[in-house]
């Protein structure tokens, strides 16, 4: 893969603003009828109550995010800048890609993960113009990362599971930190791999964060996001992916 070219990467947004061309568009449909026939599957195994996630364990410890500079700055910025629906879903997100991440073994700089998942929808709520949000995001986690000065090597992997987390498929190819950040908010905004996760996880952090309306305010937030960029992914995912559809079917109470 090469970043500047590879649709999602921080290097390609920044190129294009994150506007796809009709080459790029066609291969993502690829990668989204992967993730609907990856669905369909899953939703017919918590149907039939013969997920994985139902014999399955995760440590609540290896749940609870890292204390570190990086973490709590990326906290205080998301504070600042999110509402309550988004927020919490930002820490639901950072819990799932963690929860995955143990499931499947995968070993995961866990502040990086926490600040993306802090970070990732800022965005939403701050980018104007015609640029894809995740710009936005990806802007502020560069200040935050400035801040308590990280590696350019860590800010680069930082960004770029921002930019990334909403493509249709994103592989362990892109790095851990990618990888479970849109794994994490697949989640929770779709419930895409809820039927792998252990249903106790599931309640928790619901609990711990509540959802507090998340679906009609999400839905709301993308559709203005697919409007503002109309060759972006956020308006791909809701002209071929049925979004809205899939985020009122995702299986949680509002």
């Amino acid at each position: 893969m090469t970043p500047d070219t590879t649709v999602g990467t921080h290097a390609w947004t920044m190129r294009t603003g994150g506007r796809l061309q009709p080459a790029e568009a066609r291969g993502l449909l690829v990668d989204l009828a992967r993730a609907h026939a990856g669905n369909a599957v899953g939703r017919l195994g918590l149907l039939t109550h013969l997920h994985p996630g139902r014999n399955a364990y995760v440590d609540p410890a290896r749940l609870v995010p890292p204390t570190s500079p990086l973490t709590r700055a990326a906290t205080d910025a998301a504070t600042r800048v999110l509402p309550s629906p988004l927020l919490n879903h930002s820490h639901r997100s950072y819990r799932f890609a963690r929860a995955v991440g143990e499931l499947e073994g995968v070993d995961v700089d866990a502040e990086l993960l926490y600040a993306a998942a802090l970070l990732h929808d800022t965005g939403l709520v701050t980018a104007t113009g015609r640029d894809d949000f995740t710009l936005a995001s990806a802007r502020l986690a560069r200040n935050v990362a400035e801040q308590v000065g990280l590696s350019t090597a860590a800010t680069e992997t930082l960004q770029t599971a921002i930019t990334l987390h909403h493509s249709p498929r994103v592989t362990l190819d892109f790095g851990p930190v990618a990888y479970l950040l849109a794994a994490g908010t697949g989640v929770d905004v779709a419930g895409v791999r809820t039927w792998q996760l252990p249903p106790g996880v599931l309640t928790t952090t619901v609990r711990d964060h509540p959802r507090d309306g998340f679906k009609r305010y999400f839905t709301g937030v993308w559709a203005n996001e697919a409007a503002r960029v109309p060759h972006g992914r956020a308006r791909f995912l809701c002209r071929y992916g049925a979004f809205s559809a899939a985020i009122a079917l995702a299986p949680f109470d509002d």
